[in-house]
């Protein structure tokens, strides 16, 4: 299988990522042994959250050090000293201090609401693809409304995809006052682009959340929280019903690779260019939650 390749929006660099897990995962999506174990226990949500209850053990504290170096993580950023975690799962959905992740004061802007690597769908209605050219998932599965997805379908689309080596806390994109989170239950396949070049709707098959968000500039956002393989469960920490500012915290993931949406209205939203460059060529960007995302339509 190839390697991942994304840009770096820091660097203005192509790169190669580092996958955790990366023997696993290719056995497990490349080989009729794995795509059978696969099938039969790994997608299962049991499996998810027996890994989940694995990580909040007091053993797995001796894998963070090992972690932040292998992977070149910045501890100065983190709110808690890396000897307080507990266990790893403390670590995996640990806070950062708020300097670490400026939120953008464009008040005309909207915002990347996780770390990870990034695609966007200016106009769903002339998609081409996400990963692979020509493969795109189905907005009315995703939704599970027909009323939402025909609302949606000529809007706007960001998908962004968090590796474990990333900071696993999502925000609100845009101020607003967010609704209840609405579960929609289903399976637990990898979101990695090595199972997503195989199964594109994987992302409308897998447990996620669901969330309308009022604003007064970008109208109804619809918000979604994707859960993975080892992914323990998918924690929201905000209040329904009460507003919130651009950048505030909406929840967490607990152990495992995962991804967010956010969907736009049609016409509310210019993407920015790097971000619409690199998609058009199916390749993510990576961003830091919090950094322009784009620009609402005046």
């Amino acid at each position: 299988m190839d390697e991942i390749v994304y840009h770096d929006r820091y660097t203005d660099e192509d790169r190669i990522e580092k996958v955790y897990g990366d023997k696993a995962l290719r056995w497990t999506y490349g080989t009729i042994a794995g795509r059978l174990s696969l099938s039969l226990a790994v997608k299962r949500t049991l499996f998810s959250h027996w890994y989940g209850w694995r990580m909040d053990q007091p053993k797995t504290r001796e894998k963070i050090a090992p972690f932040i170096q292998d992977y070149e993580l910045d501890a100065d950023e983190f709110v808690r000293d890396v000897d307080e975690f507990a266990n790893f799962n403390e670590f995996f959905f640990r806070k950062l201090k708020p300097e670490a992740r400026p939120i953008d004061a464009d008040p005309n802007s909207v915002v990347f609401p996780a770390d990870g690597r990034h695609l966007c769908i200016p106009d769903l209605s002339k998609c081409e693809g996400l990963f692979v050219k020509g493969e795109m998932f189905d907005l009315p599965t995703l939704l599970q409304d027909s009323a939402l997805a025909d609302r949606y379908a000529s809007g706007s689309l960001l998908l962004s995809r968090l590796c474990p080596v990333d900071y696993h806390r999502f925000h609100f994109p845009a101020s607003g006052v967010p609704g209840a989170s609405r579960l929609i239950n289903g399976p637990l396949y990898s979101v990695n682009p090595i199972a997503l070049r195989q199964n594109i709707h994987i992302l409308t098959s897998n447990k996620r959340c669901l969330t309308q968000l009022e604003t007064e500039s970008f109208g109804t956002v619809l918000l979604l929280e994707i859960g993975a393989t080892c992914v323990g469960s998918i924690q929201q920490t905000y209040s329904p019903g009460e507003t919130i500012s651009k950048g505030d915290e909406k929840g967490y993931f607990r152990f495992g690779g995962s991804s967010t949406m956010v969907l736009f209205e049609p016409g509310r939203i210019q993407f920015d260019a790097d971000l619409v460059e690199n998609s058009r060529q199916h390749r993510e960007l990576y961003a830091r939650m919090g950094d322009h995302l784009g620009t609402r339509v005046l």
